[in-house]
């Protein structure tokens, strides 16, 4: 073995240049592929936590999956139904703090119930329909980031100010109203409150800046007229991938519409299926190109050693023998290529997460999103070695058939 290896080792040096090619074709290979794999799944994950800050890992509404079934329906095979109205009813979600107090006994996660109703914010002869959400102040941290948010005053002013309301920043712009400011806030019962704006938030959601306000939850079922009523429970898991299966528990276990975060982005997660896919094959693309490069320069060194691979033969050295020797040719290449290819793709990162954008609209800086993980070092240095393997195999296989008699001869 130990004579196989310098007869590779000597092949190698023998041809500096083409070898040097190789390796830096390799690494490029391996570096970009590291890069991108790297930006494309960053993007994604920020994306992804940005989605799940802004909305409940679940959500379980007043509503119900399905509509209940007529008892006519259930009685005869065919029916006819006229004229029928059904009854109004107080919409909310029944017995809320008994599954309030269930959840908190077992799920592993945070709860926070609210109240959601619309209604229209007059200020300086200016009405703006918006959202506005009744909360519990310290659940409501728990489940969400609206800390994390606040541009102006703080959500712990909605515990000491009666009637208090926080608002997105374009809610206040577009009204034209600052912090500090008094507004009227109609609801669609007709029941009419004056409100002291005591803070305002950014999410970068334009809907939300735009059309959403906070109070305390009381407040918010005293002008909905909807006195201890909760429409939404909002939770939020410590496994943000366990969401599918709890929500169906608790669909089951309580009869209401339970939504997970990944049924609400349905379609959104499976673009980012479709993205993966392309991704994966665009790196795979460029470590195939890279593995040409190594076939080629096998593929000459097999060709000019071929009278050296007919001394072998006639010197009883087996097949096997001889395409190990270019098998470890290419395992070589492969391996300095991908060691490099590590450490350009790690540069490449790191010089990508330098970037910064300003957005005018917003004067934030960000950074280009990027995820470093082992697996993708993993991942492009194994391909490499691979084709590296595949492509020292190859043209050895074929060589070592050739008869050595003809080869000498200059048959071949």
């Amino acid at each position: 073995m130990h004579l196989i290896a310098d007869i590779a080792a000597t092949h190698i040096r023998g041809r500096g240049r083409q070898t040097f090619l190789s390796i830096a074709g390799v690494a490029m290979g391996v570096g970009f592929s590291i890069m991108m794999a790297s930006l494309m799944q960053g993007s994604q994950e920020d994306f992804i936590d940005t989605l799940i800050d802004t909305i409940p890992h679940i959500a379980i509404e007043d509503e119900e999956r399905h509509p209940p079934v007529q008892p006519a329906s259930m009685t005869f095979d065919a029916v006819k139904i006229e004229g029928l109205r059904p009854r109004e009813k107080l919409r909310g979600i029944r017995n809320a703090d008994g599954i309030i107090a269930s959840l908190e006994s077992w799920l592993p996660g945070d709860v926070a119930p609210n109240l959601t109703g619309q209604a229209v914010i007059r200020y300086a002869g200016k009405d703006l329909s918006v959202t506005v959400v009744g909360i519990d102040v310290d659940a409501e941290r728990l489940v969400s980031t609206i800390d994390d948010d606040m541009r102006e005053g703080s959500l712990d002013d909605l515990n000491t100010t009666a009637n208090g309301l926080v608002v997105g920043d374009g809610v206040l712009d577009r009204l034209g109203a600052k912090v500090g400011d008094l507004v009227t806030v109609t609801s669609p019962v007709g029941v009419v409150r004056k409100f002291k704006i005591v803070g305002s938030f950014h999410t970068g959601a334009v809907a939300n800046d735009n059309g959403l306000g906070y109070t305390l939850l009381k407040t918010a079922q005293v002008i909905q007229d909807k006195a201890n009523v909760v429409n939404r429970i909002r939770i939020r898991l410590d496994d943000v991938n366990a969401s599918t299966p709890i929500a169906a528990r608790l669909e089951s276990q309580f009869g209401y519409k339970a939504e997970s975060w990944e049924e609400a982005n349905e379609g959104l997660m499976e673009a980012f299926l479709i993205r993966n896919i392309i991704m994966f094959t665009v790196v795979a693309a460029i470590l195939i190109v890279a593995g040409f490069g190594i076939f080629n320069i096998i593929s000459q060194i097999t060709h000019e050693k071929a009278h050296d691979i007919a001394i072998m033969k006639s010197l009883g050295f087996p097949e096997s023998d001889i395409i190990r020797i270019f098998v470890i040719e290419g395992l070589a290449i492969g391996a300095a290529g991908s060691l490099l290819g590590c450490v350009f793709g790690f540069a490449l990162c790191q010089a990508l997460g330098q970037v910064e954008f300003e957005f005018a609209a917003t004067t934030e800086v960000t950074r280009l999103p990027l995820m470093y993980s082992v697996w993708h070092y993993a991942i492009a240095s194994g391909f490499a070695l691979g084709s590296a393997a595949v492509a020292g195999w190859l043209p050895a296989r074929n060589a070592a058939r050739l008869n050595p008699v003809d080869i000498i001869r200059g048959a071949a």
